[in-house]
């Protein structure tokens, strides 16, 4: 009998579905579609085995899909573009694209042995210019239509690296890279309009009806609708021009509570307030220091100072409030101004408490006295309250109550009205670096900002650059930098800024259904869009999904996307993590010191490093991280196990969406396992034949069994697939049948295994005599007739206890039940040879015998 050797069969089937092309996506008009995607990767150079077990769950739908008869396209690509790359450059001295390309084929190296079912030919990198000139044609055409804008904005400046920081790239105030403190500065950048969006991106989220509750709730919270009032403070002694200073405020109902006006301080009047004053200048200048997020703003130390300027209230004109410039306001949130209400506002009741400003309650929870007030209280909008300093009286009312009562009486005594704004501001896309696409646009002294003509298309970025200097390579690199106006012809600059990675990521899905075509979408998106299934991780719940929405929307205005496009996804599943357990040890500096798994050994009293013997501390169950050393390589798994073991044992211990521990002792159980279902089919192959009597058990064992792992594979219950392909192969090892009934079963079971070990299953199907690839077989349909039970197992209770069970026919009469279960041996031991006192049958349920 053979042995099962996974090392030689699996490459043999990966060069024979190549050869046949069996994974090469082809529309057809006959065929119902289905694009199944994951999150394509960053090519850091390795895969992991979170990309195992993301890349498998698409693997099981995509062939599964593929055998029910469906066209399938099932890419792969990268997302290529980033800074990492260029600090790899800065680091080695070599260049971004060198760095990239050379991950992407280590990478893709590492997929291929695990055998999925990718279309490789529709493969490409977001740092090819076939890619990004497309990308570059639609920013183009966004422009045109108004959907792309340029402004000033204040950013995350690295002054060291002299360039513009994502929120996630500030950390405690300091740029990732550099270390250096952060500056908010006042850039000219590149805006997409999503808020122009907010309201239907926040109302269609009630249609995705196939995405997690949670990320939809997530993207609501992001884009943040909230209904409050617009007015304005009219100011008693401020410079011209600043008769008013506007505010927004979701609790117009706590206006009676105001103890000052804030100021951001990048606000026009604090501007104007810091010309020809050094002093107040140079407290700008630290409070534009550090993040411009609103978790750095609201954990910084607050800063203010009194502006001497003062505005009266808008329901009192003999109430005059004080105007501060503070650092925890923001100038892209709102008008850039607020009224502080420390009473009933964490951030407020801080500010005041540090510089002695009057706190004044509006509002008590229900039942408690105002003199009880100490500290800022903040209830929900839903919570009653009893209103000391409303506006309709001593009231208690819910706040949302409040609210809408406050705008009532702002509209109706002409200070201010009722607005619904939304928290979602516009996508600045602008980056001060090089490896990104570039802004296909002119700067011109005659003709302003030109758009470059789409026939020059695409903008490339110069090969070469170097990185011994601080900054932008572009903005010093002159042969690429200086160029023709396309309108008018005379000496011009190029756009240096290029465009932020998520715009790379927010429209690949719909390149992967024309790859090669010359234009950014063609016939054929329509006939694969939209994305059928896509599956990634939960960390890109919001922005890469909220910026790939915004970009269908734009992409359906300028005509690249049908309308039935505007959601690309018609189905999201966002999987949990591989983890595993860190071992750690204790330098000599004090410092923690972290083993790779295969450094370590477990011994009876405990974990040890192999070559000093040292003990060591275990962290189970931790998120694999390279810092950590807890990284398991998928190479590994695959050179001492198989691909297939790899593949089964991400699917097998845990739902999909939860997390899963890899351990050696799991991958090698898994292994075992399929060597043992290989035995199985030998052993059916060379066998002799068995009694037919036990044909119709097997096969009604094995109908379930494709009638529950259809439904799990559909339902995304992989893991419950597994278990009954597990109880399924216990059937095959015990089963009686004759030799023709159990090769049918075998080659249906290698059919329902198929999706999760392909190799293996075509190895059996082979064997069995099976046509083909098992892969091109048609999806097996469980028989009504054999799926359901004619027997049921009816528990046997002797004066309460269970002490036996009774296998009858379902519409087998009482008296008949009555019998068997007198005849029992349990119970004719527990009668003595009496009568019993009652015996009670209830149909399909249970038997109770009372003595």
């Amino acid at each position: 009998m053979a042995q099962y050797a996974p090392s030689q069969t699996e490459q043999k089937w990966q060069d024979a579905w190549a050869e046949a092309g069996v994974f090469t996506a082809k529309p057809d008009a006959d065929k119902e579609k289905y694009y199944v995607l994951e999150m394509f990767p960053y090519p850091s150079g390795r895969i992991h085995m979170g990309h195992v077990r993301n890349y498998t769950m698409g693997d099981v739908v995509a062939r599964y899909k593929m055998s029910c008869g469906l066209a399938v396209l099932h890419p792969m690509g990268w997302d290529a573009f980033g800074m990492p790359a260029e600090n790899a450059a800065m680091a080695s001295g070599g260049h971004p694209k060198d760095w990239t390309y050379a991950n992407i084929e280590t990478m893709k190296g590492q997929l291929r042995p695990l055998g999925f079912s990718l279309d490789w030919t529709r493969e490409f990198a977001t740092c090819d210019p076939e890619y990004y000139g497309q990308q570059q044609a639609m920013f183009l055409d966004m422009l045109d239509k108004g959907l792309v804008y340029r402004k000033n904005a204040v950013v995350n400046w690295d002054p060291v690296d002299m360039t513009v920081l994502a929120n996630e790239q500030v950390i405690d105030g300091k740029g990732w890279r550099s270390g250096a403190d952060v500056e908010r500065k006042e850039l000219t950048q590149w805006f997409f309009k999503i808020s122009d969006m907010a309201g239907d991106l926040l109302d269609s989220l009630e249609g995705l009806d196939h995405w997690p509750e949670k990320v939809r709730l997530m993207q609501a919270n992001w884009i943040g609708k909230s209904q409050g009032l617009e007015f304005g403070f009219e100011t008693l002694n401020a410079p011209a021009g600043f008769e008013t200073i506007d505010c927004y405020t979701t609790r117009p109902d706590t206006l009676m509570g105001a103890g000052f006006v804030g100021i951001s301080p990048d606000h026009p009047l604090a501007k104007e307030l810091e010309k020809g004053n050094p002093e107040f200048a140079a407290f700008l200048a630290d409070c534009r220091k550090g993040g411009t997020t609103e978790e750095a703003i609201e954990t910084a130390e607050k800063l203010g100072r009194d502006t001497g300027i003062r505005v009266k209230h808008p329901l009192d004109p003999n109430w005059e409030l004080p105007v501060w410039v503070a650092n925890f306001i923001l100038m892209d949130y709102g008008t850039g101004a607020i009224f502080g209400c420390p009473a009933h506002d964490e951030r407020d009741f801080e500010f005041a408490t540090k510089y002695s400003l009057p706190i004044t309650p509006v509002f008590t929870a229900e039942g408690a006295e105002e003199a009880a007030l100490t500290e800022a209280f903040v209830p929900a909008k839903t919570e009653k309250v009893r209103y000391i300093r409303g506006f309709a009286g001593n009231d208690l009312q819910t706040g949302e109550e409040g609210v809408a009562t406050a705008i009532k009486v702002a509209e109706d005594k002409g200070f201010g009205k009722g607005v619904t704004k939304f928290r979602l501001r516009d996508w600045g896309l602008s980056r001060q670096r090089y490896w990104g696409c570039p802004i296909p646009v002119v700067h011109c002294p005659t003709c302003g900002v030109v758009p470059e003509s789409k026939a020059n298309l695409p903008v490339r970025l110069p090969d070469d650059v170097t990185f011994d200097v601080p900054g932008n390579p572009l903005d010093r690199h002159p042969t690429w930098r200086d160029c023709a106006c396309p309108k008018c012809g005379a000496a011009a600059k190029r756009e240096t800024d290029t465009m932020d990675t998520f715009v790379d990521s927010s429209w690949y899905y719909s390149r992967f259904t024309c790859a090669r075509a010359d234009t950014p979408t063609t016939d054929e998106t329509k006939y694969w869009m939209n994305v059928d299934q896509y599956i990634g991780g939960i960390e890109h719940a919001i922005l890469h999904l909220l910026y790939s929405r915004f970009f269908a929307r734009a992409m359906n205005e300028t005509g690249h996307l049908p309308d039935s496009a505007r959601e690309p996804f018609n189905a999201l599943f966002t999987q949990g993590m591989v983890t595993h357990a860190i071992f750690k040890t204790t330098g000599a500096d004090g410092r923690p010191v972290y083993h790779y798994p295969e450094q370590v050994e477990e011994r009876e009293d405990g974990t040890y490093v192999k070559e000093t013997g040292e003990k060591v501390t275990v962290v189970p169950s931790a998120k694999m991280s390279k810092s950590k050393n807890n990284v398991v390589d998928p190479m590994n798994i695959i050179r001492d196990f198989g691909a297939d073991t790899a593949r089964w044992f991400v699917m097998s211990d845990s739902p999909p969406e939860r997390d899963v521990e890899w351990t050696a002792a799991g991958a090698e159980a898994a292994s075992k396992f399929l060597a043992r279902v290989w035995r199985i089919a030998n052993d059916i192959a060379e066998g002799a034949d068995g009694d037919a009597k036990a044909d119709e058990d097997l096969m009604r064992a094995t109908h379930k069994a494709i009638d529950e792992i259809t439904k799990s594979i559909e339902g995304f219950a992989f893991n419950k697939a597994i278990a009954k392909l597990y109880e399924q192969a216990n059937t095959l090892s015990k089963t009686q049948a004759s030799n023709a009934a159990r090769r049918e079963a075998m080659k249906l079971t290698a059919q329902l295994m198929s999706p999760m070990v392909p190799h293996l299953a075509e190895d059996i199907w082979a064997l069995m005599g099976g046509e083909g690839f098992v892969v091109k077989a048609a999806w097996p349909k469980a028989d009504p007739a054999l799926v359901v039970d004619d027997n049921v197992t009816l528990p046997i209770q002797i004066n309460g206890k269970r002490r036996s069970e009774l296998s009858v026919p379902k519409d087998m009469p009482k008296d008949e039940v009555e019998k068997l279960v007198l005849a029992d041996e349990h119970v004719q031991k527990a009668l003595a040879g009496g009568q019993p006192k009652k015996l009670i049958v209830v149909p399909g349920r249970i038997v109770n015998v009372v003595i």
